[in-house]
């Protein structure tokens, strides 16, 4: 079967999660962002119905099947008006890469709690000073005997506040050459040394953004995750489920929006006939339509590619997905709020919230201009300026 084409058990899943996603909606979502609650009724819903650990390994207690299947889950949560963003993070970034890299040791302490949402994990990789450029992380572990000391900053880490633990992107100084490789580490809330700050953000969101500081952190030997030497390999393990994982979000988003534009372009009536039969209001949102299921086929693509174990194709793959769904959920936010004029910006209809979340997709995890960048040096083999 073609992954163009969406298998009954994908459907059977988006139809199970969008009734989820219906029972909780975007008011839900708004009131837990506005009491600064967290959005613990739904992920626990969604996980004992399985839908969270779906991604992880069956003997780990997931539901052995891959990021399709995960980001199927966000998307229609998201259509629904009530995406969770730590499943960004959680199982698709910490989850695949302690799956894939971990010891057994790390796989039996976190997995089956990542699976069942009785634990999470944020990720920390961007820095004050790095932004997009993983080569100039200064956060950096040292040996001290059998222990590891980490030092460093991080900013817009999602959700420390609520997870059991951090997996930290620091560098390790290479012994054989000085110069220094990633390392991936598990570093607990609780860690002596390990600070964190909130960052007071325009968006309204349930999931907090913080500044970390990890001051002479000093972690166990098995809080290394995988090899040593194989950082950056584990680093972009992670990283492309973020990506797809990103895309389901601004989907999601999007095909919230449209709706929300469609049925007020139905009843909405100013002359004889309703606003939707004027081609002004219907093809923008037709183009919209038409721009988010190109995003889906794409990140379909990236996520078989992925699941596949083509870690290659799927970077490709994983970055294009990322930027269509950005682009298009941005459009689609965007002629949604204009189609319903005034209401659009009313409290009512929660719509011009989206306006601030929808730029997210835009910016994290990594820019529109650094995907291009990527797209013209290793797709079209076109030189670096950088």
């Amino acid at each position: 079967m073609s992954h163009t084409i969406e298998s009954e058990e994908h459907k059977a899943l988006r139809t199970a999660v969008a009734a989820l996603g219906q029972k909780y909606g975007r008011e839900y979502l708004a009131r837990v962002a506005r009491e600064g609650g967290h959005p613990d009724e739904l992920w626990a819903d969604a996980a004992q119905l399985g839908y969270l650990g779906v991604n992880l390994p069956e003997e780990y207690g997931g539901g052995g099947g891959g990021i399709a299947e995960l980001s199927i889950v966000l998307e229609e949560l998201g259509a629904a008006g009530c995406p969770l963003l730590m499943m960004v993070v959680s199982p698709a970034i910490c989850g695949t890469v302690i799956s894939r890299f971990g010891t057994e040791e790390q796989k039996r302490a976190w997995l089956p709690g990542l699976a069942d949402g009785s634990r999470t994990m944020a990720f920390g990789i961007t820095e004050p000073d790095a932004g997009s450029n993983s080569h100039r992380i200064t956060t950096t572990a040292r040996r001290d005997g059998d222990e590891w000391i980490l030092s460093g900053r991080k900013v817009f880490i999602s959700g420390v506040d609520i997870a059991d633990a951090t997996l930290i992107v620091g560098r390790t100084e290479d012994a054989r050459t000085g110069r220094l490789k990633p390392c991936l580490f598990i570093v607990p809330r609780e860690a002596p040394g390990f600070g964190r700050s909130v960052i007071d953000m325009e968006l309204q969101a349930a999931e907090k953004q913080f500044e970390l500081v990890l001051d002479e952190v000093r972690l166990p030997s098995s809080a290394l995750v995988g090899d040593e030497d194989a950082g950056l390999l584990q680093l972009f393990a992670g990283l492309n489920p973020e990506r797809i994982m990103t895309a389901a979000f601004a989907i999601g988003m999007g095909r919230y929006a449209l709706a929300k534009a469609v049925d007020y372009a139905k009843t909405r009536q100013v002359w004889k006939e309703p606003i939707g039969a004027h081609q002004a209001v219907s093809h923008p949102l037709a183009t919209a339509h038409i721009e988010l299921e190109l995003a889906r086929l794409m990140m379909q693509k990236a996520a078989a590619l992925y699941d596949a174990g083509d870690d290659m194709g799927a970077g490709e793959a994983a970055n294009m997905a990322k930027y269509a769904a950005g682009e298009a959920c941005v459009r689609a936010v965007d002629q949604a709020v204009h189609t319903l004029g005034g209401n659009g910006l009313t409290r009512e209809y929660g719509l011009a919230s989206l306006i601030t979340a929808a730029r997210v997709s835009r910016i994290a995890p990594v820019s529109r201009e650094m995907i291009l960048n990527f797209v013209s040096h290793q797709t079209l083999g076109l030189p670096k300026s950088y």
